[in-house]
């Protein structure tokens, strides 16, 4: 497969990263925080409603951002080697790349989203370059390590969480113990809380407010984001190094081999995927039992289903790389910043107060009938873009930033003869 062959292979993979993680940000943007956790705390009452959380949680969720963080590791890679073979430096160019990429996220979080995931990516980014020269099996070993500690992190959180509810649930508790047991509850997800009636209330309010409120939360939110999922993204981007440098993410394997990859993979992650959604249905879905699973316990499966969901991918598309379709999805892939950055403001302007105000009135299942609008929204108009410029609007702005020139854009029309 040619170098540039390979290079489709991974826009398509982008494209579909894209393009299925808003089914999993479609509940962020139309619910309370608390619903992207647990079904019954806002609009999930009905049966339909579990069901789809189940197969989101299941099949979706941690999924695409894991594979989001592969492509990210590998393509932290690719933009140094051919900054280097082009005779510049590949390490200062990923810095600044990384920097500007923060202040995009940081913009995107303060004027439309509060789920921005670029200045997380870009922090961690920076760390990543430190890893850039190990081999495979060493990437190998460090994304398990990273992947490890993180589950710690967030064991020891359960832990304080069991404690808790345990010392508020205890015989003759202290007062203050219910009290600040009720209030975790509250920041859990808890159905019928005030922080629930608060958030619905201010995304159903306008702009201004909205933005004031993620200005005031800003420091909280981007450290406990770090805090407690740094290190498994810092995992993906190594795995994903390891998956390019060994030939995975360039299509270099037998297509035999990729199946199997996705059959092993699968095996190893499904299985207790299901259970713990069973576990959670089986629970009436109470607060600490969704938590722990959405939150903790289902964290080291990720990494294997999401290895399985590529691999999957690159079996499927092996060989028709160049049909229309997967030409659609690798448009997209290729503007995947830009297509992520206008699906917040579409969905932001159909759901929050300042546009149409949808914030909170449609169940679980009714807002995915949203979500192949937003798909062909992002087929249609993709393409389209790319036969006439070089880069998708936001991909120049970053790009243009990184360089500290414009770079061209538009592609020029070919020379006809008289």
């Amino acid at each position: 497969m040619s170098g540039q062959d390979r290079n489709h292979t991974i826009d398509i993979i982008r494209g579909v990263a894209v393009m299925g993680i808003v089914l999993m940000n479609i509940i962020a943007f139309s619910m309370p925080q608390a619903a992207y956790l647990n079904p019954i705390a806002w609009g999930g009452e009905g049966l339909a409603d579990q069901l789809v959380w189940m197969a989101g949680f299941v099949l979706v969720d941690g999924k695409l951002r894991g594979l989001f963080s592969l492509l990210f590791g590998a393509s932290l890679l690719m933009l140094i080697e051919r900054t280097e073979m082009a005779g510049g430096d590949g390490r200062q160019r990923h810095i600044i790349r990384c920097c500007w990429l923060a202040l995009i996220g940081l913009a995107h979080y303060l004027l439309l989203w509060w789920g921005d995931i670029l200045s997380l990516y870009a922090v961690v980014g920076l760390i990543a370059l430190a890893f850039v020269g190990k081999q495979p099996l060493e990437l190998v070993k460090l994304s398990f390590l990273a992947f490890a500690l993180q589950f710690l992190i967030l064991i020891a959180v359960m832990v304080g969480l069991y404690q808790a509810t345990g010392a508020a649930t205890a015989p003759g508790a202290d007062p203050q113990a219910i009290a600040y047991t009720a209030r975790m509850l509250d920041g859990i997800g808890q159905p019928g809380s005030a922080l629930i009636t608060a958030d619905v209330a201010l995304h159903r309010g306008g702009w201004e407010g909205i933005v004031a409120d993620k200005a005031a939360h800003l420091p909280g939110w981007w450290l406990s984001g770090l805090h407690y999922t740094g290190l498994e993204i810092l995992g993906f981007m190594l795995m994903g190094m390891a998956m390019l440098k060994g030939g995975f993410l360039v299509g270099l394997w037998p297509r035999a081999q990729y199946l199997a990859t996705a059959r092993h993979c699968f095996l190893i992650g499904l299985p207790p995927m299901i259970a713990m959604a069973l576990w959670a249905w089986g629970s009436g879905f109470a607060t600490v039992t969704t938590f722990g699973i959405s939150f903790a316990w289902s964290l080291p499966f990720r990494l294997p289903l999401t290895i399985g969901l590529a691999a999957l991918i690159f079996a499927l598309i092996a060989g028709r790389e160049d049909s229309a379709a997967l030409a659609r999805i690798g448009a997209v892939g290729r503007m995947a910043l830009t297509n992520y950055l206008a699906t917040s403001l579409v969905l932001t302007a159909i759901f929050y107060g300042w546009g149409l105000g949808l914030f909170g009135t449609m169940s679980r299942a009714q807002v995915y009938l949203v979500v192949p609008l937003v798909w062909a929204a992002m087929l249609f108009w993709s393409r389209p873009w790319l036969r006439r410029f070089r880069y998708g609007p936001a991909e120049w702005v970053w790009r243009s930033l990184t360089l500290f020139a414009p770079q061209p854009m538009r592609i020029a029309a070919p020379k006809t003869g008289r």
